[in-house]
């Protein structure tokens, strides 16, 4: 076996994991007036399906005070019973031990969705928006805690194995637990012992509550950098007050916080394994708790050292079974290298959440969606058809890969010597290299299923029509527009002085430009395009100036939480931010820039110009085939210029349709 450390089967209080995969807990925001459906089974079952020992679902809010998303469940009503029941009884039927998580986030909570004062120890600021909290009162302490445990018996009557209680991030619990959050001189601050009072008594109440045959885990977090939250030797401390008293069964360990949310959810800007320093020190003191690792285990290869080493007893994969539900059976099977790893990205995950939609993947558009298309798996057609895919960005990979999936007989014709598209040369981007990854797992993919890749086929249409295909895809991107023209400065049609030493990001990435030291980068994006370019650029020891319209470079980054590291990375670098600002003028001393708060002109000195703005769809082919009457469809950017995500999931709707 490849992998032998993660199917070993573990004992878990009165269940037997059956591997050291766990799927952890994080908001889907998939609820419908507060309960779970459709999507939420679907989304569940498939990773069920796919062999995760543990799945524990999102959290469950246990108080009006802690309800944080539009997609929270509705806590302290009997009526989410029957809904999870239907989850929790599809899951198991894989053999999946079915835990939630228990949550309540103290002074941080959504005042906008709750319509409830957020409650804390000592009245603390929010670090979700700008509000402030309620101190809570004895009678209000008692109050969450009977929120805890009636929220845990609703569980166990949905047919849950367990409940995790979640201490982690600096919420509710932790919040006690941290003197800075903690300014109590009752019996619920002061001491360890007192400050750890609140979150003993829920666990304690639980398991008297719901008996032996119950489950009971700790979230934590490890925050090392920040000096008012627990060091790891603080926490390891608290942790072990746990496990002596036998309060849990097992703890789980992820990174960051409120206060550092870009750790909470880290993009590829970080290191992998971020959280197995912590739980090093955890597995030195528990005696009788399991102790789980997450925050970048995106692997198989990542979790078997993981546990091979003795850092964790189990690990905690998310991100990585969304972009791939299968994950661990084809690790199981000796299939590693057909699992599609996740890119580390944040787009659509936390990238959605962040606004309040559910949560689905770039790279699996059917997370979210398992209820409609059926998961990651694709039914055979019964009359196989000849499909033509004309272009191998990421649009027309996954148009290629989804029909040979189901048995058409698929051409793809890519007019360069190598498939990837734009998509290909974001992955040259500095700490980017996973998009490399993902476009060797197509070729890998296409070959086995035997896809006819055809490079350096440039098709017109009149090639297309002797082809004779029963189906055309055109998978034909965009291009960079190359007048310069920005949304800040409608009236301008054409940036003036195009002529010399003014180069797109493509050209940047594609190192056919020719730049002097001295480089501005005029970015309206605010997303990788522009702003990884600026980093690659940076990083090969050019001076770069960030011109943009945005009160921020990075400013679509935001959602993503990857613009903070990245703002700092730049910065490090040498990189000059204007932000606010537009262009006026190139030329052969550099750029005219304008301020948009002021109206003041200034001129940046500058040997070459690098434009990031929307590409125009390359819509061609599509115009010429329409005129021979030669059916086709446009997907991707192709059909309209957009991030990956949309490209993807176009080549997967396109694949299925057909």
């Amino acid at each position: 076996m490849s992998f032998p450390h993660i199917f070993k089967p573990i004992q878990l209080r009165h269940k037997t994991l059956k591997n050291r995969v766990v799927f952890g807990a994080h908001t889907t925001n998939m609820a419908v007036e507060g309960l779970p459906g459709d999507q939420h089974l679907g989304y569940y079952l498939e990773r069920a399906m796919g062999g995760a020992a543990m799945i524990v679902v999102e959290p469950m809010p246990v108080h009006p005070a802690a309800v944080l998303t539009r997609g929270n469940f509705r806590p302290g009503t009997d009526d989410v019973i029957p809904h999870f029941k239907r989850i929790t009884d599809a899951c198991k039927a894989h053999g999946t031990v079915m835990i939630q998580q228990l949550y309540h986030v103290g002074a941080h909570g959504d005042q906008d969705n709750s319509w409830h004062a957020a409650w804390s120890p000592s009245g603390g600021p929010s670090y979700h928006d700008s509000d402030g909290s309620h101190e809570m009162s004895e009678a209000e302490i008692e109050e969450t805690i009977t929120g805890f445990v009636e929220a845990a018996v609703r569980c166990q009557e949905a047919g849950f194995d367990g409940v995790e209680v979640w201490a982690a991030y600096h919420c509710l619990l932790d919040q006690f637990w941290t003197p800075w959050s903690n300014q109590r001189t009752d019996q619920w601050g002061g001491s360890l012992e007192n400050r750890t009072r609140f979150s003993r008594e829920i666990m304690r109440r639980i398991r008297a509550t719901c008996g032996d045959d119950f489950i009971i885990g700790l979230s934590i977090n490890d925050e090392p950098d920040l000096e008012v939250m627990p060091s790891r030797k603080e926490m390891a401390e608290i942790v072990a007050i746990y496990d002596a008293e036998g309060l849990m069964d097992y703890v789980t360990a992820g990174s960051g916080s409120y206060l550092d949310f870009y750790r909470l959810l880290p993009t590829f800007q970080y290191g992998d394994k971020l959280t197995v320093d912590l739980t090093k020190r955890l597995k030195d003191v528990v005696k009788h708790a399991l102790v789980t690792s997450e925050s970048l285990i995106r692997t198989p290869e990542n979790a078997n050292t993981v546990l091979g080493s003795g850092e964790a007893d189990l690990v905690s994969i998310v991100r990585g079974q969304i972009a791939d539900p299968h994950l661990v059976n084809k690790a199981a099977e000796g299939r590693a290298e057909d699992v599609r790893g996740c890119l580390s990205c944040n787009q659509m995950c936390w990238g959605r959440r962040g606004r309040d939609y559910w949560i689905s993947c770039v790279v699996n558009p059917s997370a979210g969606r398992e209820h409609i298309w059926g998961g990651d798996r694709f039914a055979s057609v019964s009359d196989p058809k000849s499909v033509l895919v004309v272009g191998g960005g990421p649009a027309g990979l996954e148009a290629a890969r989804v029909a040979a999936e189901r048995g058409h007989n698929v051409v793809l014709a890519e007019a360069s010597d190598r498939l990837g598209g734009q998509f290909g040369l974001a992955g040259l981007q500095p700490r980017r290299a996973q998009i490399i990854d993902l476009i060797a797992w197509y070729e890998r993919q296409l070959e086995q299923l035997g896809v006819d890749v055809r490079f350096h086929s440039y098709l017109d249409a009149d090639d297309i029509a002797e082809l004779g295909m029963e189906h055309v895809v055109l998978a034909t991107g965009s291009l960079p527009a190359g007048t310069g023209f920005q949304k800040a400065l409608p009236h301008v049609a054409q940036l003036p002085g195009l002529d010399a030493n003014v180069w797109s990001t493509e050209d940047v990435m594609g190192r056919s430009a020719r730049l002097g030291h001295d480089v501005v980068v005029l970015d309206e994006g605010g997303n990788w395009k522009g702003c990884g370019t600026a980093w690659h650029l940076a990083q090969q020891g050019h001076a770069v100036t960030i011109v943009t319209p945005d009160p921020l470079v990075g400013k679509e980054l935001q959602r993503s939480a990857a613009d903070f590291p990245l703002r700092k990375t730049l910065a490090a670098l040498g990189v000059t931010f204007r932000p606010e600002s537009a262009l006026t003028q190139w030329g052969a001393d550099g750029a005219t820039v304008l301020s948009l708060l002021t109206g003041m002109e200034e001129k940046v000195s500058a040997a070459s110009l690098v434009i990031s703005t929307v590409n125009q769809a390359d819509t061609g082919l599509k115009t010429e085939l329409d005129k021979i009457g030669v059916n086709s469809v446009l997907i991707g950017d192709g059909h309209a210029p957009r991030n990956a995500a949309f490209a993807i999931h176009d080549g997967r709707k396109a694949g299925l349709s057909l």
